[in-house]
């Protein structure tokens, strides 16, 4: 199949590589308005380089939207009018309400993706096969600042990985949200069918962290998306007091999990549903309902907050 890169920023660079790297894709084309960076990439990975995105759409299969996010839908429906498959990067648009439209416009008989990529973190299905009863969730994504991000706030740039997996993986219908924050930082707390979920993000943290922790009925579990491990702990079977502290005794288990670069999965699935004419597993419906959970977020900040 023959493969095509709109926007070789931060995020299109990785999918030039991945692409370059998979044994599924032919031809690699590839555009963006810096000419000369989108030369340098084309030489480094063998893709040919196009002048525009309707020049190169006239010689693929299949396109990653990677162009900052107010360009998605405009891009997609260049790439839809083509009657090619489309992979857009997350979010799928700047707002739900522009993402139903642009789905209004969706051709039949193409494959449309979205690039929710922890989706394809191997510990997510660990952890879901792991988890029978929870009690409580919570998930952490702090980031230094990054000059890359324009646009969206840390609920659409980071969050919305947390959001995707709490509301499409764990669980299928959210209660009542509460939130607090701004551009950069924000909290919050949801219901999930009377389980508390708890969510943090920020762009301003010096330490880089990615963590779900789960309280089961019968034991913990700890997860580390960048490490990609996943740690469960069980009941203590035994409390004491030993010099005058209180001790107890925990079964500690590392769970065994096949690590994996995610992006190599989801744009290896994401071909293979092209070329089989299959849905791709994070559908637009499920992209569009992560944007309504972010717009609901951001609904609760106080008035005269910044996002």
């Amino acid at each position: 199949m023959d493969v095509g890169v709109i926007g070789v920023g931060a995020m299109g660079k990785n999918h030039v590589r991945v692409y370059s790297e998979l044994k599924t894709v032919d031809n690699l084309c590839i555009c963006d308005v810096n000419g000369e960076a989108v030369k340098a990439i084309g030489n480094q990975h063998g893709a040919t380089v196009y002048p525009s995105v309707e020049e190169l759409l006239k010689h693929v299969d299949a396109a990653s939207i990677c162009v900052p996010t107010q360009f998605h839908a405009g891009v997609a429906r260049q790439v839809f009018a083509a009657g090619k498959h489309a992979f857009i990067e997350k979010p799928i648009c700047a707002t739900a309400a522009e993402a139903r439209a642009l789905m209004a416009a969706a051709p039949q008989g193409i494959v449309i993706g979205v690039g929710h990529i922890e989706r394809f973190n191997p510990i997510v299905s660990e952890i879901k096969k792991i988890v029978t009863k929870p009690l409580y969730v919570e998930l952490k994504r702090h980031n230094p600042a990054s000059a890359r991000v324009t646009g969206s706030s840390v609920v659409e740039d980071l969050m919305i990985h947390d959001i995707d997996i709490v509301a499409n993986v764990f669980f299928k219908d959210l209660g009542t949200i509460h939130s607090v924050g701004n551009a950069d930082l924000c909290s919050v707390q949801m219901n999930a069918g009377g389980v508390p979920v708890m969510l943090s993000a920020s762009r301003k943290s010096s330490k880089k962290i990615r963590l779900i922790y789960i309280e089961d009925e019968e034991f913990t579990v700890e997860g580390d998306f960048m490490s990609q491990e996943v740690t469960i702990y069980r009941k203590p079977g035994q409390y004491r007091f030993e010099n005058e502290r209180y001790v107890q005794e925990n079964i500690i288990e590392k769970v065994m999990v096949n690590k994996v670069e995610p992006l190599k999965v989801e744009l290896a699935t994401f071909i293979d549903c092209a070329k089989k004419a299959r849905p791709f597993p994070i559908t637009p419906d499920q992209a569009i309902r992560n944007l309504d959970i972010c717009e609901q977020i951001r609904a609760g900040f106080p008035p005269g907050v910044k996002v």
